[in-house]
């Protein structure tokens, strides 16, 4: 045992606490603040009576507190990172056989460490599943646990109460009883539970095995104490590093929130390690001869956040905050001035240079064919720096932007050698570390690529990283951060710096010092739907986006693989790809071209001048040939830039939709007095009547149901110019007129509404707003099956006697065992595990008289209409996960229901009806405004409904100055329940740049204007990407 003395202002306390035989210097990289003192305080009191748990985020230092309490005491570590499918044997116990065939077990970390009195870390208890949990409460609470070999641990009193009895060492031990040693602990280590979504694993069983201690993240204070103490003083873009870091977290919107996960403490200190190596200024004590504004703290955040990959409304909030804190891209572009250079047994990249490395396993350093394109060689600067400084690096970014090239380059030009595994969707814990055999009765490991790398020095380069599920790439978590890692055989990896005991041991492989790892992995969500590889495990590693590269350095590269290709062609390839790409990005197309594709068809040219180029580009392009909208659109693209289409499209072209006509507005004054509301006179040839009082919808008129005009009952648009008469000569009609025209409106508008239920189903019309939108149905269909598939992932499902052969349970199969195979199947909940709640989204649309009124001058309302269809079709089939429902807000009224969330419209039929009603509201209401109303009812509607999310979308058409609503009122209404309740507003309409000006006004990412056609379902499905996708993957 050891005595702490814990001083504070009131006095000193003594506590007694278990310590090991070893005792260790300082921790070099340990940096106490005072709120860590404190905690460090508390947990050693807990420390010393039993097991604890520290929960806390990612990055805030539980791993960091737990080592250097292991270290003042003396205590030896046995890690054991826990995975989602670990079962209870895999916590205390594996099968394996012997050299002559006899199987045994062989103990686990846990068990080695209660034996030999070290502290046992688990570390992801959050993971676990709750019946393996429960093996724990014994061992915790009476320190006794039953072995599945047949011996049984008890604790250290007990055992020396059978000695006092008269038993001997000897004869427990052939009785298979062993001690528990007193200095054993145990330590926990999780993340919080997310209560948003249910899935909380503080269960009540959970609350009485361990004392739980709160790991709070630092304050800015106490990081900035920790970097001066590490790496000096702080410069400029390390400063306003840190100023956005504070920002994010102290922020109320929750977009902002998750963004500040990116910057945890432990990615601050990486960025400050760096920026002390390779300062981006001249400041203070960064006086090092060379600058290096590649480390600017744009180009930091932007590579640290993968700004280029995030969904569309996190990356304008985080562009703003960085407009808010005056952090600007460079304006010089030093990319065509940085080069490779190999001298004197150094590379050089740019400003940064490295001896070349020698090694005798020349066959594994890679050699390939590599262009030094300008921006890749920005890019290697950026990786050989962080290698150089010692850190783990992950490349994010689409297929075929050259991923796997940039790594093989640097690698070849640093001379070191590589070790490859690709993952998939199959991948277990086992496999990525060994891969077990079968040799004459006897089940034999051969180490991994991973292992390898590590025993060797070599570089270990991981391809489709985020194809494997999350729970298992996660055990890579103590390897990168402080290179210890128990693999399935036994045998743990630890760093060079463990004590001599620990390499000593034969079942210990020493972690090379030149061992590195760089994971490759696509960008997170649609169209790749790998598992979101970066917000698990990002900031462990140095993170960078790879993009396709500029189009200089495209036409550059294009050159060099296609020399006889005439340059014209090239410009034209590169310049139609940049369009396809962009528009990738924002959604429109769903296969993201990259370089690979335009190199494939240069060098095909390259190789045949006299193909031709219609059939060349389609067959690079037929991905989209089965899919009408995209064709059209890719076929536009390649139109434009002047590419031959026609052997490739043919007859295969989507009809264009029809230009409307637009509306022409003329302000006029009718002078006339009124007599009473009517229909008026049906104009068959449908001419333009200005002023009158006896047909049908004409304008600036009297009496008749028309537009622009005074005391008609109704509103009808004939197509016709409008003659607008002004406000105050539109209220200047006597009492008894506007009585008579609300009740004529009345009774029109309740004959309108039981037409539209008797009518029959006329399918032209519903095309007319279905065909528009049909092409971003799909696309919110597959994210909203992307959402669904990622909670229906199918997992492994053990002992089952049929299926694949389960790694684990190879030796049970030697012993004739049936139950030995595992099987891909849905999970099936929990018994008492809460029911998943459905997504909650409430759309409120606004019918006011102006919708109907405007329709004519910008389509506002036709755009409003489809909008409805798209959510109503992409909705449909998906009520179990989210529950919709559309209500109105005009002049009359702020709630009107179209849809009720219970009871959706299931066919064509009742979808044109909900329209048919929208358009009849919109044309027979009383001017006026409820926006401002509408929106904070719906807000507190579903801030009082049981749901996982809830969103609001609301829809208006900016008329808001005209009725005295300011911007600020506006927002306040939509942040008014937050997070629980995330509103948005779309302006569809406008009169001059009103919608503009109130946008500007508007938190940002909560207002969107859409002017166009087009970019309503775009800016819907940008909302739900944001909101449901990206807040479930996280």
């Amino acid at each position: 045992v050891a005595r702490v003395t814990i001083s504070g202002q009131k006095g000193s306390v003594d506590v007694t606490v278990p310590a090991g035989g070893q005792r260790y210097d300082d921790m070099e990289r340990f940096v106490g603040t005072k709120y860590q003192q404190n905690l460090l305080a508390n947990v050693v009191q807990s420390f010393a009576i039993g097991d604890l748990c520290l929960i806390g985020l990612k990055g805030c230092g539980k791993s960091a507190l737990v080592m250097e309490l292991c270290n003042r005491v003396g205590q030896s570590m046995e890690s054991m990172v826990l995975y989602q499918d670990m079962t209870g044997r895999d916590l205390i116990q594996q099968r394996t056989t012997k050299i002559n065939g006899d199987t045994i077990w062989r103990d686990s970390a846990l068990l080695r460490a209660a034996l030999a009195g070290h502290v046992a870390i688990l570390d992801g208890v959050h993971r676990l599943h709750n019946s393996t949990v429960s093996i724990l409460h014994r061992l915790v609470h009476d320190r006794e646990l039953q072995l599945y070999d047949g011996r049984r641990l008890v604790g250290h009193e007990r055992y020396d109460n059978l000695l006092g009895l008269g038993a001997t060492p000897e004869s427990l031990e052939a009785k298979g009883i062993l001690r528990i040693h007193p200095a054993f602990r145990i330590i926990a280590l999780a993340e919080p539970p997310v209560l948003d979504t249910g899935a909380n694993w503080l269960t009540p069983e959970m609350l009485s095995v361990f004392v739980f201690h709160e790991v709070r993240n630092l304050s800015q204070q106490e990081e900035r104490h920790i970097i001066n103490s590490l790496y000096g003083e702080i410069g400029p873009s390390l400063e306003k590093i840190l100023n956005v870091a504070q920002f994010l977290r102290d922020a109320k919107d929750p977009i902002m929130r998750n963004l500040s996960g990116t910057l945890s403490t432990r990615q601050l200190l990486r960025i400050a390690h760096r920026m002390s190596v390779y300062p981006p200024e001249k400041v203070g004590i960064f006086t090092k001869p060379i600058e290096h504004p590649l480390n600017s703290a744009h180009e930091t955040i932007q590579r640290t956040f993968l700004a280029k990959f995030l969904p569309a409304l996190p990356r304008a909030t985080l562009d703003s905050v960085l407009e808010h804190f005056k952090i600007l891209p460079r304006m010089e572009d030093d990319a065509a001035k940085t080069t490779i250079e190999v001298a004197n047994g150094n590379v050089t990249i740019g400003k940064t240079e490295t001896p070349i490395y020698q090694t005798e396993a020349v066959t594994k350093v890679p050699d390939i064919l590599f262009y030094d394109v300008p921006q890749h060689i920005v890019l290697m600067e950026h990786l050989l720096q962080d290698f150089l400084i010692g850190n783990h690096l992950l490349l994010v970014g689409n297929q075929g932007v050259g991923k796997n090239k940039i790594a093989d380059r640097l690698l070849q030009v640093m001379n070191r050698p590589r070790e490859y595994i690709q993952l998939h969707r199959d991948t277990t814990v086992q496999t990525l570390t060994l891969q077990p055999a079968i040799k004459d009765g006897i089940v034999t490991y051969e180490d991994s690529p991973l292992v390898k790398a590590v025993k060797n020095g070599h570089v270990l380069v991981v391809d489709e990283a985020d194809k494997a599920p999350t729970h298992v790439t996660c055990i890579l978590k103590t390897l990168v951060e402080n290179g210890e890692m128990i693999l399935s055989d036994g045998r743990k990896i630890v760093p060079v710096t463990a004590s001599g005991k620990d390499q000593m041991n034969a079942d210990v492989i020493i972690a090379h010092r030149d061992f590195r790892m760089i994971v490759l992995a696509n960008r997170p969500g649609f169209p790749f739907l790998g598992n979101d590889f970066f917000a698990a495990l990002g900031d462990l590693f140095s993170c960078h986006s790879v993009d396709n590269p500029s189009t200089e350095s495209e036409i550059y590269l294009l050159q060099q693989y296609g020399p006889n290709v005439p340059r014209n062609v090239l410009d034209t390839l590169v310049r139609a790809f940049a369009e396809l790409r962009s528009m990738a990005d924002v959604g429109q197309l769903s296969y993201p071209y990259s370089t690979r594709e335009v190199v494939n068809i240069v060098k095909h040219l390259q190789k045949f001048p006299n193909e031709d180029m219609s059939e060349l580009i389609g067959n690079v392009l037929d991905f989209d040939r089965y899919s009408p909208e995209a064709l059209d659109l890719v076929t536009s693209v390649l139109q434009k830039h002047g590419l031959p289409i026609e052997g490739y499209a043919r007859q295969e072209m989507a009809a264009l939709r029809k230009k409307r006509e637009i509306q022409v507005t003329v302000e006029s004054k009718s002078g006339k007095s009124v007599s009473g509301p009517k229909h008026g006179q049906v104009d068959p040839e449908n001419k333009p009547h200005v002023g009158g009082n006896r047909w049908a919808g004409g304008s600036g008129g009297r009496d008749t149901a028309g537009l622009g005009g005074k005391g008609g009952p109704y509103r009808q648009d004939s197509g016709n110019p409008v003659h607008q008469l002004s406000d105050e000569e539109k209220d200047d009609i006597p009492d008894e007129v506007k009585k008579a025209a609300r009740e004529m409106n009345r009774r029109a508008y309740e004959e309108r509404l039981r037409e539209i239920k008797m009518s029959t189903y006329d399918h032209s019309v519903y095309e007319q707003y279905s065909l528009p939108v049909q092409k971003q149905v799909k696309e919110l269909r597959v994210i909203l099956n992307a959402l669904q598939a990622k909670s229906k992932e199918r997992h492994w499902q053990k002992h089952q006697t049929t299926g694949e052969l389960d790694d684990t349970k190879l030796v049970e199969g030697i012993t004739g065992e049936k139950n030995i195979y595992r099987r891909r199947a849905e999970q099936e909940p929990e018994p008492g595990q809460p029911q998943e709640k459905p997504k909650r989204l409430k759309l409120v649309v606004d019918v006011s008289g102006s919708m109907y009124r405007f329709n004519g001058y910008d389509g506002r309302l036709d755009r409003e209409m489809e909008a409805v269809v798209l959510v109503m079709e992409a909705f449909e089939g998906f009520a179990h996960k989210v529950e919709y429902d559309v209500v109105g807000h005009s002049g009359e009224t702020y709630y009107i229901p179209f849809v009720d969330g219970k009871k959706p419209p299931r066919d064509d039929k009742l979808r044109l009806e909900t329209i048919k009603m929208m358009h009849a509201h919109a044309q027979y209401c009383w001017s006026g405004d409820h926006t401002l109303l509408a929106t904070n009812h719906a807000v507190d509607q579903l801030a009082q409904e049981e749901c996982d999310e809830a969103i609001v979308v609301v829809l208006s058409d900016a008329n808001l100055q005209r009725y005295g609503i300011s911007p600020k009122k506006m927002a306040e209404a939509l942040q008014k329940r937050q997070p629980k309740v995330q509103a948005y507003v779309i302006f569809i309409g406008s009169i001059g740049e009103e919608a503009k000006i109130i946008n500007q006004n508007m938190p940002p990412g909560r207002s969107f204007v859409c002017m166009d056609l087009a970019q309503l379902p775009q800016i819907l499905k940008q909302i739900f990407t944001s909101s449901v996708l990206y807040q479930s993957a996280l």
